[in-house]
């Protein structure tokens, strides 16, 4: 399991409250159908700091932290 600063995975969480609308920035796995721009709500974020979403397209895939990019969007 890769290691995350107690302080930093704080802050994730506190920027990634569950219900927080995401959108898609990148996402570098070649087994998904995700794409950029897709969107979902976070459901949580765990101790390795992936934040998990649950993605309007029904998919339920993390995001990995340092490796995947998404943004808040306003709703």
């Amino acid at each position: 399991m890769k290691q995350i600063h107690p302080e930093m995975l704080k802050a994730i969480r506190s920027y990634y409250p569950p219900g927080t609308r995401m959108a898609l920035v990148r996402m570098d796995d070649p087994y998904t159908r995700l794409k950029p721009g897709d969107q979902g709500g976070v459901s949580f974020v765990d101790d390795t700091g992936t934040v998990f979403v649950d993605w309007d397209s029904g998919s339920h895939l993390g995001v990995v932290f340092g490796e995947d990019g998404i943004i808040k969007i306003d709703e």
